[in-house]
């Protein structure tokens, strides 16, 4: 539901708001990095085999911020860096995240772990359920 600060869309359509935010692939990248992969500062996004370009990084970071997907936290031991982090709308993206991921191990050939794989495949509710705990716990450190 769209509230006065949000972006105008084009249109009121569910799926166009989440293409207008979610449009290219480095923003579910830099998603997946936070959630699956346990990276939290830019370099660490860096690193991504996808090798994802400096500014398209900073721009695509400032989207999510903008949307409410990831939050900026200054680090507990060093103020002087930022982290990323989900915030509970980030969070909720989960689901759609696991589904996706499933999707390609099915149909290409992929580096995904095989494990990781089956558990999703098998009960794809507790890998979303043990996802949200854990960013819960991480937010309540």
């Amino acid at each position: 539901m769209s509230t006065g600060g949000e972006p105008k869309r084009r249109s009121a359509c569910p799926l166009n708001a989440s293409l207008e935010i979610f449009g290219d692939r480095w923003s579910l990248l830099v998603v997946r990095d936070l959630m699956f992969r346990g990276r939290r500062r830019f370099k660490d996004f860096l690193g991504s085999d996808e090798r994802i370009a400096t500014n398209i990084l900073a721009e695509r970071l400032q989207r999510l911020e903008a949307n409410g997907i990831i939050e900026r936290r200054r680090d507990a031991r060093d103020a002087r860096r930022v982290n990323y982090a989900l915030t509970e709308k980030g969070i909720d993206l989960a689901p759609v995240l696991v589904e996706m991921i499933v999707w390609g191990a099915r149909h290409e050939k992929t580096a995904a772990p095989p494990k990781m794989i089956r558990d999703m495949v098998r009960d794809r509710d507790a890998v979303v359920t043990a996802i949200r705990e854990r960013w819960k716990n991480a937010k309540d450190t």
